[in-house]
């Protein structure tokens, strides 16, 4: 469809922090922070990690707990290390059918939310089920990246 993807995506590790209680734009970044460090070498091997993309943010509706998420790379998801932070942890995503929209510019937690209800609607009215009760956010560009910026929402197919 020209206004959406859907893609398919195999069963991959994550590692994630779970922010609660703070807005979003807050728990991005505490959450970010948090697995920055992990990749900086927190962990039980003291090992560097390259940074991924993209950074995934779990947004569930009517809940102020934010699950933020950096892909491990494909290097390391048969043994990533374990984190040494007890907030952070890596978890294994189950293959899905995601469907996606894509979006330029920088993201605030509004624009994402104002893009996930334009795909839901689309979604909608295209007779496509996904579950509604949650959306991931996706970032691509660091935040130096001034131009031709990519973000992402994500809705899973039922």
């Amino acid at each position: 469809a020209k206004d959406y993807e859907l893609r398919q995506y195999e069963t991959a590790k994550w590692v994630s922090t779970v922010i609660r209680g703070e807005s979003q734009k807050e728990a991005m970044r505490q959450g970010f922070w948090k697995l920055f460090h992990y990749i900086q070498g927190k962990n039980e091997r003291e090992m560097k990690i390259d940074m991924t993309v993209p950074v995934t943010c779990l947004v569930k509706f009517g809940c102020t707990d934010f699950k933020v998420s950096f892909f491990v790379p494909f290097e390391h998801q048969d043994s990533p290390p374990q984190p040494t932070d007890s907030d952070v942890f890596v978890e294994e995503r189950k293959a899905a059918a995601i469907f996606v929209r894509s979006f330029g510019g920088f993201a605030s937690p509004e624009k994402y939310a104002e893009e996930a209800e334009a795909l839901a609607r689309t979604l909608r009215n295209r007779g496509q089920p996904f579950h509604e009760d949650f959306f991931y956010t996706a970032g691509y560009d660091s935040p130096f990246k001034l131009f031709n910026r990519h973000n992402e929402v994500w809705y899973f197919k039922k």
